[in-house]
């Protein structure tokens, strides 16, 4: 029974990393989907993902409060967590300290490089092959 309950709660930690590079990336996301199902041109498609990556056109906002909100759902992801384990006081977190120390980093570490595959690999790509203007933003040129 414990390692059933263990699994679910990496996988709702995954959910949470998922969820997280998910909506970092929603600068990005919306141009694709529009392109790919025709209900957007390119060039339409590249202006609002310039406007929002870039932050052009008053739109200086969006890619930081996404990024803020990202991380604050990583937070309550790892709150979650912890709560699940039994770790739901100051003095249980003090004795805890290195575990959640060392959960905490990779959570957020795996969020950061989940996000990076995502964005700047994943969406570049599928933003390349769908016509986009995204070829200077590949990390590998």
């Amino acid at each position: 029974m414990e390692e059933a309950s263990i699994a679910t709660d990496v996988k709702s930690l995954w959910k949470w990393i998922g969820g997280s590079a998910f909506l970092a990336s929603m600068c990005c996301f919306p141009s694709v989907v529009l392109v790919f199902f025709g209900l957007a041109s390119v060039s339409s498609a590249a202006a609002l993902s310039n406007d929002l990556y870039w932050g052009t056109n008053g739109m200086g906002w969006f890619r930081p409060a996404l990024s803020a909100i990202s991380v604050v759902l990583v937070v309550a992801g790892l709150v979650m967590y912890f709560r699940g384990e039994g770790i739901c006081s100051l003095d249980e977190a003090k004795r805890q300290r290195k575990r959640i120390i060392n959960t905490s980093i990779v959570v957020l570490s795996l969020a950061l490089a989940s996000y990076i595959v995502f964005n700047f690999i994943i969406l570049t790509e599928l933003g390349v092959a769908l016509d986009l203007p995204w070829e200077s933003s590949r990390l590998w040129t």
